[in-house]
């Protein structure tokens, strides 16, 4: 069985609808959908946004369904002149960027196993990456930033560029990918970029998050339907 988790109603709705012979469970208050896609066993659920409820969600449908593995899609912002609005960024790696103990120990989003990025599951998000270009979409890979803000503005996003080397910033990957590391289970993040993570996000993001959001459930769509994935 695979996994899929969004925060949004507009970025999983689209997987769940295309479930077959779909059966439902709740666990603190999250609905996960099971059944089939393309012959594939999956098991969809919406987190809401946010670290500790992406987290939640992660650790709750591996205790509860034993996913091979985890992949979180939707949508992020820009962090790099290179990516623009509806271009897709899947991950190599995840951080977090709003975890800061330096303080006490001198680094900055050290997160486990002396770990500051956790690297995602190479085969699976091959996978993901080589289904987004052949349907067209401009694919970059690199880290992908995770923190408990909607970014927006260029002093941020600059700092988050500069500090880890992030391409995509939102706010679910990196914990989903840290309860997946910890729990040694296979995970990928795929994200298409919905605003520049500058001033113009707030009006940017309403207008392009949909779209955003379509690309990426067609994305999966394609990688749950293709054999040779």
């Amino acid at each position: 069985m695979l996994g899929i988790i969004g925060a949004m109603d507009v970025e999983i709705n689209g997987i769940k609808g295309k479930i077959e012979n779909p059966q439902h469970s709740g666990f603190a208050g999250i609905d996960f959908v099971f059944g089939t896609i393309g012959g594939r066993e999956v098991c969809a659920a919406q987190c809401s946004p946010g670290k500790v409820n992406a987290a939640l969600c992660a650790q709750l449908m591996i205790d509860k369904f034993s996913p091979e593995g985890i992949i979180n899609l939707g949508v992020g912002c820009s962090l790099c002149k290179d990516v623009v609005i509806k271009n897709i960024v899947v991950a190599t790696e995840v951080c977090q960027y709003d975890f800061d103990t330096s303080a006490i120990d001198g680094y900055k989003g050290l997160l486990i196993d002396g770990k500051v990025s956790l690297p995602t599951d190479k085969p699976l998000s091959d996978a993901l990456a080589k289904c987004a270009q052949k349907k067209g979409a401009a694919v970059h890979r690199g880290c992908i930033a995770t923190g408990d803000t909607f970014i927006a503005s260029v002093a941020l996003k600059e700092s988050i560029s500069d500090e880890f080397g992030a391409l995509c910033g939102e706010m679910e990957g990196g914990a989903v990918g840290q309860v997946c590391y910890i729990n040694r289970v296979p995970f990928a993040v795929l994200r298409t970029v919905s605003d520049g993570g500058d001033e113009n996000a707030q009006l940017d993001y309403p207008v392009f998050k949909k779209i955003a959001a379509d690309i990426s459930t067609a994305i999966l769509i394609d990688f749950l339907n293709n054999d040779e994935l």
